[in-house]
């Protein structure tokens, strides 16, 4: 399954968005804020970037990804159902005992998740060594992973960014959801990770800065990735924290908030659900 109209792509991002909600309100637990502001890559990623098989997750010559900010998997979640890996009636049961869709990746639960993730700093460490692992067997798979830009404040993985230009992997691409927000604020009054660019051009990656809900610059900048020889990529996303629901846009208290009744229905009406 490859979308490559911008407009159907448009559509599948409004369509995990609506999963996202909906997983969130269900649970009443998650992290939809961050969810929202990546949910135009994901669509990208899983409906025309990723070399995937739902009938065969574990493929061998797949492409991976990792989710290392791992508290949204709200998203991932939605894009793996919408692409068929199971059955998308398994999201009402997120976070739920009975179900296999925990607050965090498991891949030993869930088909499609490459990485269990959740411990911020961690999953790129993952990506490095599955792109290694990639190189060292000539497989030619690639490996995408999307960080957070507060989770960028870990030391872990700057370590890990050392690793991916040593080793030359031009088939690793790191993505930065830059919504500029964490949980107790912005980036900046936390502990500023500022100039991202520099930080990541000044570790050996080749950098791209986009508009990371414009499915055009995403669409190039993935191309261009790819064209990329003997380094890593960086593409540092500027995303809006909720974005798609006007009340969450930008605001910090949706970092980790389940939307109440009234909310729930607000935010499907602006998502074109009554």
């Amino acid at each position: 399954m490859k979308i490559t109209e911008t407009k159907e792509l448009k559509k599948m991002a409004n369509e995990i968005r609506k999963a996202i909600i909906k997983q969130v309100y269900t649970a009443n637990s998650g992290h939809p804020g961050g969810s929202l502001s990546i949910a135009d890559i994901m669509a990208v990623l899983y409906f025309n970037e990723l070399n995937i098989d739902e009938k065969n997750p574990n493929w061998e010559y797949r492409d991976r990804f990792v989710l290392s900010k791992g508290h949204c998997v709200a998203a991932l979640y939605s894009a793996l159902a919408l692409r068929g890996f199971f059955e998308i009636e398994e999201l009402d049961k997120f976070r739920k005992i009975d179900g296999k869709l925990q607050g965090h990746p498991d891949m030993k639960k869930v088909p499609g998740v490459d990485m269990s993730t959740g411990s911020l700093g961690q999953g790129i460490s993952a990506a490095v060594g599955m792109a290694i692992a990639g190189k060292l067997d000539n497989k030619g798979y690639r490996v995408y992973t999307i960080l957070g830009d507060g989770e960028i404040e870990e030391g872990e993985v700057w370590e890990a960014a050392m690793s991916a230009a040593k080793y030359k992997l031009d088939n690793l691409c790191v993505i930065v959801d830059n919504n500029n927000l964490q949980i107790d604020g912005t980036i900046e009054e936390v502990m500023s990770s500022y100039p991202i660019d520099e930080k990541f051009r000044s570790f050996g990656f080749d950098v791209l800065t986009i508009d990371g809900h414009n499915f055009y610059e995403i669409l190039f900048a993935l191309k261009k990735a790819k064209e990329i020889k003997d380094k890593p990529t960086c593409i540092i996303a500027k995303t809006i924290k909720g974005k798609g629901i006007p009340f969450m846009e930008n605001k910090v208290e949706w970092h980790g908030k389940a939307p109440n009744e009234h909310e729930y229905n607000e935010a499907m009406m602006f998502l074109g659900t009554d």
